[in-house]
């Protein structure tokens, strides 16, 4: 079927005062309310005229479209349905499948006034599954659109017009999941729920997914999306039946956690991570994005000046700077044929140690180092050996590793600051910052390894002790007097650390995505706000607020 086949489905009954009741084998499956109608229509009300047309569909053929569409589909008429869409095959698979795999036993579907070419609905439905009814109701929307051949009013089909969280190739279904569910507890035993915690949503279900079946517990029924990849976790929409949840516990803290949720709602497109250094547990994840996309975890963006963690590590372990010791901070300085500046070409003072123009994150200072280090796989193996980047941890969800990849000419040059090819997200930093805390990788860890018996990465050396306390005592000068020092100003105590990063990560007028890493005691936290600016200015307030909760 495409769809210049003649339509021929428009669900079959009568007009009622006003409400279509649809037929569907002699039993009422489903009712469709004609919003507007004045109870003296017929069963024309509810057809499409089959001639061609041309230009922008019209409100008034979007409406008449939509609604022999929805009645098809509430009637169960999948064929019908199928036959008003430009993808009739998708169409009708999901449309037959709301009833036979969704398990939906009656839809109320009431379109709203069209919006141009859209039209808003609610769905009223019910699931039956083995005995067990339960309401779902959702609203959604579909557009009509002029088919390319035939010239007809069809509806553009996407798998949101069935439920608007489908996206591309997934699916609604019901039944007895395969994992039971999981009661997920913090180090001090509260339990943590996606309503309590919206961000751990998706870590919940990875949770699910991953230690359902090993921790015990029995499946109850539910609806859910079904995620197009198979090592996607699945989303619950409604629970039919209470499973018998096992306890897993994590090494979240609630508390944390809490600071955490509260921190990103402050700033679109934001993510923060706080572990604890002395034994990597992570004590906080939190999102707060448009697509729920767990960038937390699983981004990966140029991490700007927060790599001057790695990259004054490396420096201090070859023995090239001290923090003590005089670097040069000029305005400007090329390597590999590209110019290279500080933020607003600001400069400083011959014979300005190495400590300050860390904690006034000059770039030169570092980039000037690159002909002196004479070796481009320096902070690779820096990177890999004693931070532990790119070892493939194993968090007990999915994660991403940072990439430090060797580069030459001016790309080694933006490597040393955070740009160029090396990617991060705030797991990763905030491991970084737990590192040079302590002068030890140890892989972060959202579960024990117990659970799985899943390998734990481990680096091959640890830190100096002279390269890790010169770390630690720019980083709290970088939180007192540098970059650092306006948003760790709320952080309480002296014993805290910090560095600021901004990464322009598109063209000259696009907003540089905003790095902020610290620590406090035994809390390590990092956040990165997309297009947020200048490290302090978005990040920063939220690390603080973090630390704060630690």
């Amino acid at each position: 079927m495409g769809e210049d086949e003649k339509v021929n489905g428009a669900a079959k009954g009568a007009v009622i005062g006003g409400v279509f009741l649809a037929m569907l084998g002699g039993a009422g499956y489903g009712v469709y309310t004609l919003v507007g109608d004045s109870g003296e229509g017929s069963d024309s009300d509810t057809t499409v005229q089959s001639g061609k047309g041309s230009g922008p569909v019209g409100e008034k053929e979007a409406a008449k479209t939509a609604k022999a569409f929805l009645a098809a589909w509430a009637s169960g008429d999948e064929r019908g349905a199928a036959d008003l869409t430009n993808n009739a095959a998708a169409a009708q698979t999901a449309v037959g499948e709301f009833k036979t795999k969704a398990y939906v036993s009656k839809a109320v579907i009431t379109p709203g006034e069209a919006n141009g070419a859209t039209v808003p609905f609610k769905v009223e439905a019910e699931i039956t599954y083995e005995g067990t009814t339960k309401p779902l109701a959702y609203d959604s929307q579909l557009t009509v659109v002029r088919g390319l051949t035939s010239g007809k009013p069809l509806v553009d089909w996407q798998p949101s017009v069935i439920h608007p969280q489908l996206q591309k190739d997934e699916k609604l279904r019901a039944g007895a999941p395969a994992n039971p569910p999981v009661k997920a507890v913090d180090r001090n035993g509260e339990e943590l729920t996606a309503e309590k915690f919206p961000s751990l949503r998706q870590v919940l279900d990875e949770l699910r997914q991953s230690y359902g079946d090993k921790a015990g517990g029995k499946p109850g029924a539910e609806v859910w999306i079904e995620p197009a990849a198979k090592e996607a976790p699945k989303r619950t929409l409604l629970t039919l039946v209470e499973g018998e949840p096992s306890t897993l516990k994590t090494y979240l803290d609630a508390k944390v956690q809490a600071a955490a949720e509260q921190a990103v709602v402050a700033f679109p497109e934001a993510s923060v991570v706080a572990v604890k250094p002395s034994n990597g547990h992570i004590l906080a994840v939190a999102n707060h994005r448009k697509d729920g996309f767990n960038a937390a975890m699983q981004g990966n963006r140029a991490p700007g000046s927060t790599m001057k963690i790695v990259t004054g590590a490396m420096l201090l372990d070859r023995g090239l700077v001290a923090a003590d010791k005089p670097a040069e901070c000029p305005k400007e300085v090329s390597w590999g044929g590209r110019a290279f500046h500080n933020l607003k070409n600001f400069d400083l003072p011959a014979g300005t140690n190495f400590s300050t123009s860390f904690a006034r994150s000059c770039n030169t200072a570092f980039i000037k180092q690159i002909k002196p280090v004479d070796d481009d796989s320096a902070l690779p193996k820096e990177a890999a050996e004693v931070f532990g980047i790119g070892l493939d941890w194993k968090t007990g969800i999915k994660s991403t590793d940072g990439k430090v990849p060797p580069a030459t000419g001016a790309s080694a040059a933006a490597a040393y600051i955070g740009q160029g090819q090396i990617t991060m997200n705030p797991l990763n930093v905030a491991s970084i910052t737990a590192t040079a805390r302590t002068g030890v990788f140890r892989q972060p860890l959202l579960v024990s390894p117990e659970l799985d018996g899943r390998t734990v990465a481990t680096a091959q050396r640890r830190m100096k002790s002279s390269v890790q306390q010169q770390l630690v005592s720019m980083m709290k000068l970088t939180a007192t007097s540098g970059t650092a020092r306006e948003a760790m100003a709320p952080v309480r105590g002296s014993d805290k650390g910090a560095k600021t990063g901004s990464a322009e990560v598109g063209g000259a007028g696009d907003s540089p995505d905003s790095w902020f890493t610290g620590f406090s005691g035994d809390v390590a936290a990092a956040a990165m706000v997309e297009g947020g600016g200048h490290g302090g200015e978005a990040a920063g307030p939220i690390v603080a607020k973090v630390l704060n909760a630690g």
